[in-house]
């Protein structure tokens, strides 16, 4: 039966004109469906719970969650909200960085709570926790500059500022064939991680498991105060509950993990990988199938 819906959920990915990856389990662990549930995939933004949760960890070991930052306009990380679209230098305390990094997937927040905690300390962090398939391996104004770097620019900027001008569709196609070919567009050579490590850290989470309760409490609150709603939320209609992290990279990237709780006590963790392999696919279309696949999986499961 497993493999049954494996197929139909293969199959509704290359509707979507995607390639896919999945792991949805019982927050036990008990019951599972998968689909390449071990190969690395690029993270894209569903690495900030990872971020969050040695954020959260540091506070309560005595990093002072109000120790203010200030996030300099003339270096920002590239990003379609938040701080990325501000003008002027802001001061912010660390605690508040997390919920911007969680609720709107700042960018800028990310990478100012990575220059303080430090990219090692996450890792370490995941190491410990058993996700062995979970690498950072950049901040993301490095990550999103490389995809420049990969597609001839100079950095990200000098693409963005190429492709406001008016161009060639041969020359459109050319550069979306080199940014298809980036490092950070390629999950061995990306920040990475797989399926089953994401649910793996949710349970971790869900269940007060991954640092103390109130460090998994808080991570909790904020995944279910994420603003995006049309990938795992628009699958499943209240009363159910959907706490979840998004990621998407270049349009060539399109993630979801979080954690779907039904009224009746049962709950699931499912993590759900997309790519293109063409430019110019239905993204409307691949996020729809996000929630989908992770419905047909619990659907299977709830038997």
């Amino acid at each position: 039966m497993a493999g049954h819906v494996t197929a139909a959920i293969t199959e509704l990915f290359s509707q979507a004109g995607c390639t896919g990856q999945l792991c949805v389990q019982s927050l036990d662990g008990t019951r599972e469906v998968a689909l390449d549930a071990e190969l690395p995939a690029v993270a894209a933004s569903v690495f900030k719970i990872c971020v969050a949760l040695e954020a959260e960890t540091q506070f309560a070991e005595g990093l002072d969650p109000h120790e203010r930052v200030t996030l300099a306009a003339s270096r920002r990380t590239p990003g379609p909200v938040g701080f990325s679209l501000y003008c002027d230098d802001v001061s912010v305390s660390l605690q508040d960085l997390v919920v911007s990094m969680l609720t709107i997937s700042d960018n800028v927040a990310t990478d100012a709570l990575l220059d303080r905690l430090g990219i090692d300390a996450v890792n370490a962090r995941c190491a410990r926790l058993g996700l062995t398939g979970t690498v950072i391996v950049a901040d993301l104004r490095t990550t999103i500059d490389s995809i420049g770097l990969a597609a001839g620019f100079s950095g990200w900027d000098a693409m963005s500022a190429w492709a406001s001008e008016p161009r060639s569709e041969s020359d459109e196609r050319r550069i979306d064939q080199l940014v298809m070919k980036a490092d950070a567009l390629t999950a061995e050579r990306a920040t990475r991680t797989t399926p089953r490590d994401m649910v793996t850290l949710l349970q971790l989470i869900w269940l007060d498991q991954a640092g103390p309760v109130r460090v998994c409490r808080r991570v909790r609150q904020l995944m279910s105060q994420q603003l995006t709603r049309h990938r795992l939320a628009a699958a499943f209609r209240p009363p159910v509950r959907v706490s979840a992290k998004s990621g998407g990279l270049v349009g060539v990237i399109r993630n979801e993990v979080g954690v779907i709780e039904y009224p009746d006590g049962e709950a699931y963790a499912a993590a759900v990988f997309t790519q293109i392999s063409e430019p110019g696919q239905d993204s409307a279309a691949i996020d729809r199938v996000i929630g989908a696949a992770a419905a047909a999986a619990i659907s299977e499961l709830r038997g």
